[in-house]
C-alpha cells in the first residue's frame, strides 16, 4: 500500500527495526566528516572554546550531539577535552591542525594545582574545562556498551543548554513529504515501502503549499527550469514532473533544537541547498554499504534528501532571534585552522619523519575541505543569548 514519503521514512529510519534504530550503526553504509578524519573533531573542539569563553567558562557546559550515530564524535570530544585539561585523554590527539594562539591546544589549564594554605591571598581556581563539559548524545539506537561513562545518552534533546548544540548530517534524515508539480499544482508523492514504486496523491495541504510557495517555487517561474527535463516516472505526459522536497519538518526540528538552548550556540553541518538553486528533480536518495542505491524505504538502507539550508536557518533565527551565520564547510574549517595545506618540500630534508606525518594529516584535511565533497556541506551556526563573532576567514 502506498503512502507519504514521510510517514514512510520515519518507519524505516526510526521504527523497531529502522536503519538508524537496528545494526550496527550509520558508519558501516556512509562516510560522514566525523569519520573522515579527527581533524574535524579537532576543529569542534576550538570552536567549543571559543562558545565557552562567550559564555564566561560556566560551571557546567554542554555539548549535545543530535543524530550521534554510534557516539563517535562525541569519543572524540571526549578525548580532546580531557587532554586540552593537561590530564590523561581516552584517545590521542589527532595533531592533524596546527596549534595556534589561544586554542586549545595551548591552553594553559586552569586546575592543575589547589591554592596552597599559605598562601596570604589565595586566587580561586577555575574548574579545568574537562572538569566542566557535560556530554549527551541524542540517538534512537540503545546505548553502545563501549561508550565512554562521561557521555549520557538520551532519546530527546534535553531543555536548558548551556553550550553547544551539534548536529552532523541529522537534519537531511528528518523525514519529509516529497511533492510533484503537475498541471493542477503540487500533489503529494506517495511510495510504496517494499517496492519504492511511487505514485501521486491528493494536493498538497495549505500549510506545506505556504512553504513552497516561499521556500522552493515552481521552477518554470525561475531561470533553472530545463526545458529539456524529462519527466519522472510518478508523472503523467501532462504533468510537470518538477519534485520539491517539502522541508517544513525539518525547519520545525531545527527550531526546536534552538529552543532547548538556554544561552550558546546551535551548529548543524549538512548537504543542503539554497532557494535560488532547488534541484528541479529533487535529492531524494538512498545510500547502503558504502553505495548509492535507490531510495526504497524498507529499513535496509539510508533514506535522504538534502536540506533547504535557508529555510531551516530562517526558523532558528525566528526562535533564537539572533543573526546566523551560514557558510560551506570549507570556509568554516579554515577559519578554525584546518586548511588542508601541503607542508614545505624543504621539510622532507630536514625532518623525514615529520614531513611523512605532515603531508598525511594535510590529506585527511584536504578530505574534510574539498568543495566537491565534504568541503561543500554548509556550516550554520546559530548563537542564542550570546555575542559570537564570525566564524569564517574568506
Amino acid at each position: 500500500m502506498s503512502i507519504p514519503w514521510r510517514d514512510a521514512m520515519s518507519q524505516a529510519l526510526y521504527g523497531p527495526d529502522g536503519f538508524f534504530v537496528a545494526g550496527s550503526g550509520p558508519a558501516d553504509h556512509f562516510r560522514t566528516s566525523v569519520h573522515a578524519s579527527p581533524a574535524f573533531a579537532t576543529a569542534l573542539l576550538r570552536l567549543l572554546t571559543q562558545v565557552d569563553a562567550a559564555l564566561g567558562h560556566p560551571s557546567c557546559l554542554d555539548v549535545v550531539d543530535v543524530g550521534a550515530g554510534r557516539g563517535e564524535l562525541l569519543r572524540a570530544l571526549v578525548g580532546g577535552a580531557v587532554e586540552v585539561s593537561g590530564e590523561p585523554a581516552h584517545s590521542g590527539r589527532s595533531r592533524l591542525i596546527p596549534p595556534w594562539s589561544g586554542s586549545p591546544e595551548t591552553l594553559t589549564p586552569t586546575a592543575s594545582a589547589p591554592a596552597l594554605a599559605s598562601d596570604p591571598s589565595p586566587v580561586a581556581v577555575r574548574p579545568s574545562l574537562a572538569e566542566r563539559i557535560r556530554f549527551t548524545a541524542v540517538e534512537y539506537a540503545d546505548r553502545p556498551e563501549n561508550l565512554p561513562k562521561e557521555i549520557n545518552w538520551t532519546t530527546e534533546i534535553p531543555h536548558e543548554i548551556t553550550g553547544l548544540l551539534i548536529a552532523t548530517e541529522w537534519l537531511d534524515n528528518v523525514p519529509l513529504d516529497v511533492a510533484v508539480h503537475t498541471e493542477d499544482g503540487w500533489r503529494y508523492v506517495l511510495v510504496d515501502p517494499d517496492s519504492g514504486v511511487e505514485t501521486i496523491g491528493e494536493p498538497v495541504a495549505p500549510d506545506d503549499l505556504d512553504w513552497l510557495t516561499t521556500w522552493w517555487p515552481h521552477p518554470a517561474s525561475s531561470s533553472h527550469a530545463d526545458p529539456d527535463l524529462t519527466p519522472t516516472d510518478a508523472t503523467t505526459e501532462n504533468e510537470s514532473g518538477f519534485r520539491a522536497e517539502i522541508g517544513r519538518p525539518r525547519d520545525e526540528a531545527w527550531a526546536d533544537a534552538v529552543r532547548k538552548i538556554s544561552r550558546g550556540l546551535a551548529v548543524a553541518v549538512d548537504y543542503g541547498h539554497l532557494r535560488e538553486g532547488r534541484p528541479v528533480d529533487g535529492t531524494l536518495t538512498g545510500y547502503r554499504g558504502g553505495r548509492q542505491v535507490p531510495p526504497v524505504p524498507d529499513g535496509s538502507s539510508d533514506v535522504t534528501a538534502h536540506v533547504a539550508m535557508d529555510s531551516v536557518a530562517s526558523a532558528g533565527a525566528a526562535v533564537a532571534r539572533c543573526a546566523y551565520s551560514l557558510v560551506l564547510q570549507r570556509e568554516a574549517l579554515r577559519a578554525l585552522g584546518a586548511d588542508g595545506g601541503r607542508p614545505p618540500l624543504s621539510l622532507a630534508g630536514t625532518d623525514p619523519v615529520g614531513y611523512v606525518r605532515a603531508l598525511a594529516a594535510a590529506s585527511a584535511v584536504a578530505e574534510l575541505t574539498d568543495p566537491a565533497g565534504l568541503g561543500g556541506h554548509w556550516w550554520l551556526r546559530q548563537p542564542v543569548g550570546i555575542p559570537l563573532g564570525p566564524v569564517v576567514a574568506r
